[in-house]
């Protein structure tokens, strides 16, 4: 089924609201998740409302907590989001750091004491729709892949997005987990019943697992085994995708404290998430004429969508094409809705005490 994202987006707030969130903080968390899956990124949506759930029964997300600045100066600020869910405090902090960029040319922002933010991308938009560039890393709460060479989890799926402005086109946008294919992508392919990819996910003997349903057992219980580095095997440079998730981690939680999962998971399993973010804004019209940095990169996106495709049905895209596409499109027919995934958001409703949107 296919439902309006106006119905999607009251859901989330009156669930939201439920559980005690306050009205405005609720409506930026509901517009951050439905802007995600209007962009077709399906795994950091609405679908998102059960862990929250599991979350907040678990006592780990605080959801009157109000985004607080702790420190900041002409081109930077802390941010504290006080335990709170990440989508209000990512927002808040991305917008400061716009407003930073446009005095000083350069804006950065850190969040600590966080959770779940939704998709990286849509924050790294934020600053492409005003002009800048945006650049974004977050750190995350599960210890779900392994370092290369080893089945034994100790990294997060530790996303990073860029964004940059053009003008003729949709404005470039690469929003990636570190990992081959991020948790929540593993859970659609659950809910669609969809065998994954080979490579994905590995067993506790490094043997690739297809069973989307297996596949999350190993990711959420299993001592051994999970995602893989961005990259899949030594073989195809899972060191690239290991060491990028080092260094989203290092510039979203090691520099304004968040947790490293891996070591809180060992040491105080019971303690708060503490996920941290990094959002840098940059503004081009400092170091070139205004409007020049746009034209070329359009020149740019222009040639790569010249490119000979090797199946003429299959045009060469750019990073930010998919979502503007999914965007046109779900906005026009509405958000695609696995059954599986409406009726556990009706459960949610019905144990909220709300009326089911949908």
């Amino acid at each position: 089924m296919r439902v309006p994202a106006e119905r999607v987006r009251q859901l989330i707030v009156d669930v939201l609201t439920a559980w005690g969130m306050d009205t405005d903080l609720a409506g930026t968390t509901a517009d951050v998740m439905v802007g995600t899956d209007l962009a077709g990124i399906d795994s950091h949506g609405v679908s998102m409302l059960m862990t929250y759930e599991k979350f907040r029964s678990e006592g780990r997300i605080d959801l009157r907590a109000r985004p607080v600045v702790v420190r900041e100066n002409a081109a930077s600020a802390l941010v504290d989001a006080g335990g709170g869910i990440g989508h209000p405090a990512s927002e808040f902090a991305m917008r400061k750091a716009i407003e930073k960029a446009r005095a000083s040319a350069v804006g950065v922002v850190s969040v600590v004491n966080s959770h779940h933010f939704g998709a990286a991308g849509h924050y790294a938009e934020l600053a492409a729709a005003e002009g800048l560039v945006g650049l974004v890393t977050s750190s995350a709460n599960l210890s779900c892949a392994s370092p290369t060479g080893s089945v034994v989890p100790r990294l997060a799926t530790n996303p990073i997005a860029f964004a940059a402005p053009a003008r003729r086109n949709p404005h470039f946008l690469l929003d990636i987990a570190t990992t081959t294919a991020a948790v929540n992508k593993v859970k659609v392919y659950d809910y669609h019943r969809k065998p994954l990819p080979p490579g994905w996910v590995l067993d506790e003997e490094g043997r690739p697992v297809e069973d989307a349903a297996v596949a999350m057992r190993i990711i959420k219980e299993d001592d051994l085994g999970g995602l893989t580095p961005l990259g899949g095997t030594p073989e195809m440079s899972s060191h690239k995708g290991y060491g990028l998730s080092m260094m989203a981690h290092i510039l979203g939680a090691t520099l304004c404290g968040g947790t490293f999962p891996a070591i809180r998971e060992r040491d105080d399993p019971d303690a708060p998430h503490n996920i941290g973010h990094f959002f840098l804004a940059l503004d081009p019209a400092f170091f070139r004429a205004a409007g020049v940095f746009e034209d070329d990169l359009d020149d740019a996106i222009d040639l790569l969508h010249e490119t000979p495709p090797l199946d003429p049905s299959s045009p060469v895209l750019v990073a930010g094409d998919p979502q503007a596409r999914a965007r046109e499109e779900r906005t026009r027919d509405g958000i695609p809705m696995p059954r599986p995934l409406v009726d556990q958001l009706r459960d949610v409703a019905e144990r909220a005490g709300v009326e089911f949107a949908l």
